[in-house]
């Protein structure tokens, strides 16, 4: 018995040493998402295809992962943030909630912000969460008519300085306009973009922009991360 415990130890040994090597890449800093950056400078001005590009996104909070109406209404419920809903965070803000959370400036390279790239490069979880993400747009003149419109992967909810505008539900991929709010009204200056994006599982993301009243998206707004 004692032969074959010392036949087996460099096994164990190995075994010991692989789940160590396992568990440090679990623990370890991640590079970067490729997809997002930092923005540079006070404001960017939406895209060509009006696609606001620049949001403030807090790390996740665990979710239930159910996607109907109703789930969705008591999980952000549930979620609600402290403090003044109105107020833009700064970069690097903590909010107390299942853990401290940090709110993170994050430019997307493309059209849609990826939260599965964002997450995992944090070692945060992706699946059976809520992201809470936050932007202004800053409109030259008064636009009536105007209509928010959004994707998400999976579901979400969406207000415009403080009054909700649109909501999606249960399990979908996020395609471009997906969701088009009533039509509102964007006021001379700052206007604030806030939403819940609930996760069951996989792939993650969203993506916003204004169309006008005949469709078209609105171009000529500047996207702030700046506070009040």
């Amino acid at each position: 018995m004692r032969f074959q415990f010392v036949r087996r130890l460099p096994v164990l040994l190995t075994l010991c040493l692989l789940g160590n090597a396992f568990a440090a890449q679990e623990t370890a800093p991640r590079p970067p998402a490729a997809s997002l950056k930092k923005p540079a400078g006070a404001s960017q001005p939406v895209d060509e295809r009006g696609f606001i590009r620049r949001w403030m996104v807090l790390e996740p909070i665990p979710s239930g992962g159910q996607l109907t109406e109703s789930a969705v209404e008591t999980v952000v419920q549930g979620a609600a943030l402290p403090g003044d809903a109105p107020a833009i965070p700064r970069d690097g803000d903590t909010v107390e909630k299942n853990g401290t959370l940090r709110w993170h400036a994050l430019e997307t390279k493309a059209y849609n912000l990826n939260l599965y790239h964002f997450a995992w490069a944090l070692t945060k979880p992706t699946s059976n969460v809520l992201f809470w993400v936050v932007t202004t747009v800053d409109a030259p003149q008064e636009m009536r008519d105007v209509r928010l419109a959004i994707c998400s992967n999976a579901a979400s909810q969406w207000w415009l300085n403080g009054e909700r505008v649109i909501g999606l539900y249960n399990d979908r991929q996020a395609v471009i306009d997906d969701g088009v709010s009533k039509r509102v009204t964007l006021r001379k200056g700052r206007n604030l973009i806030r939403a819940a994006i609930i996760n069951g599982g996989g792939a993650t993301d969203f993506c916003a922009r204004f169309l006008d009243a005949q469709n078209r998206p609105v171009t000529n707004l500047r996207v702030s991360l700046q506070p009040n």
